[in-house]
């Protein structure tokens, strides 16, 4: 019989049962420890009891009302996203594509409500990954991504990751803004430099532009601070937002400063999904233990171990690993031998990567990660590695 789902994916041959915090056990009764969080989404882990009663208690009650009603659950979330970032306006959507095509339709707004209608343009960065819709795709420019869709979308242009220089340069009297991802996460975990973000800022003040960053994978504590701005001491002017948002559950959002949004009035944007009392709950439940005290400080303590633990494995096998990269619980491991069989081998060992460009394999645990469990994938890394190296 032919496979009813379309061939888009290259899918392993496994699959799952049952998860339980950084574990999943799959239906042959193997358990696995997932350093790759479902790309970086379950933030909490598997089945988290707090996130699952509170999923379990809403599902009993209500589900979809539609945004032509008040959904008080969206409200709160989207209050307590905007008391803990620069933010004063949310929009939910549910996913992190239609958060991106929600910041830069927020830009272009922007300026034709502020008299600039011809500034329409906006500048990414090579490397990006903005998402699989038409536009994020254009936005992005990967050839690999974009073979046989024909002609790329218009409006964008694009600049080499990290050069302020280049960026300058490429600036119009057509130009609204500049996307960029704090941490590339598909294009091989490539973290911007605080100068560079700062840069950024002062560019887009300069101009006019609006700052739009895409905090999809390395936002909601995955670098150690709820969203990955912070640490650069500099505020967007909107912000894409999904992943571990939901912590599972299909959420998005992008959030904005007031002046930014100003043109976001009623019926430029909508969702008929987006924001409804399920989604919104369980993002409530995510956030509760996020902002826990001393839970960010510890997602530090456990990154700096596991970063400490995958150099050593770096400086015992340099004919097999290159590097470590990336920040907080974001890291990936550049690889000396191919990555995706390395992300194989580790798959058959018991641990989950996930590959990435540049020949990374992407190490995403979950935030809730225990400093036993890093230890054993780390067993498990160095045990591939020097079957790896003695097979050699």
């Amino acid at each position: 019989m032919t496979e009813a789902l379309m061939p888009t994916y290259a899918r392993a041959p496994l699959a799952f049962e049952r998860g339980e915090g950084a574990y999943l056990y799959a239906t042959d009764g193997r358990r696995f420890v997932d350093f790759s969080a479902g790309i970086a989404v379950n933030a909490l882990g598997h089945a988290h009891p707090h996130v699952v009663a509170a999923l379990t208690q809403q599902a009993q009650k209500l589900w979809h009302v539609s945004n032509l009603f008040e959904i008080p659950e969206a409200k709160r979330l989207a209050e307590r996203l905007c008391a803990h970032s620069f933010a004063d306006r949310v929009f939910f959507c549910n996913s992190g594509t239609e958060a991106i095509e929600g910041v830069i339709k927020l830009a272009r707004k922007y300026h034709h409500h502020n008299g600039r209608p011809e500034r329409t343009r906006v500048i990414t960065f090579t490397g990006a990954f903005h998402g699989r819709s038409w536009t994020a795709l254009s936005a992005a420019n990967n050839p690999k991504h974009l073979e046989g869709f024909g002609p790329v979308s218009g409006g964008f242009d694009q600049v080499a990751f990290g050069n302020l220089n280049e960026l300058r340069a490429a600036i119009t009297d057509e130009t609204a803004a500049i996307l960029v991802e704090p941490i590339q996460g598909e294009g091989g975990i490539r973290a911007a430099s605080t100068d560079f973000l700062r840069g950024l800022r002062a560019v887009c003040d300069e101009f006019g532009l609006l700052l739009l960053f895409d905090e999809i994978q390395c936002g909601m504590g995955r670098t150690g601070k709820l969203f990955a701005y912070e640490w650069a001491g500099i505020a967007p002017d909107a912000m894409a937002l999904a992943k571990g948002l939901g912590g599972g559950f299909p959420l998005g959002a992008f959030v904005a400063s007031e002046a930014a949004a100003a043109g976001m009035t009623a019926g430029t944007h909508g969702s008929t999904y987006g924001g409804n009392p399920l989604g919104t709950t369980v993002g409530n439940a995510v956030l509760d233990v996020l902002l826990k005290e001393g839970f960010l400080e510890e997602v530090v303590r456990k990154a700096a171990y596991l970063r400490q633990r995958l150099e050593a494995m770096v400086a015992r096998f340099p004919a097999i690993l290159g590097e470590v990269r990336g920040q907080g619980l974001m890291l990936g491991l550049k690889c000396v031998v191919p990555n995706t069989e390395m992300a194989a081998r580790l798959r058959d060992a018991g641990l989950l990567v996930v590959p990435a460009a540049e020949n990374v394999v992407r190490i995403l645990p979950p935030l809730v990660i225990e400093d036993a469990q890093i230890d054993e994938a780390i067993g498990l890394i160095e045990r591939t590695c020097a079957g790896w190296a003695e097979a050699a």
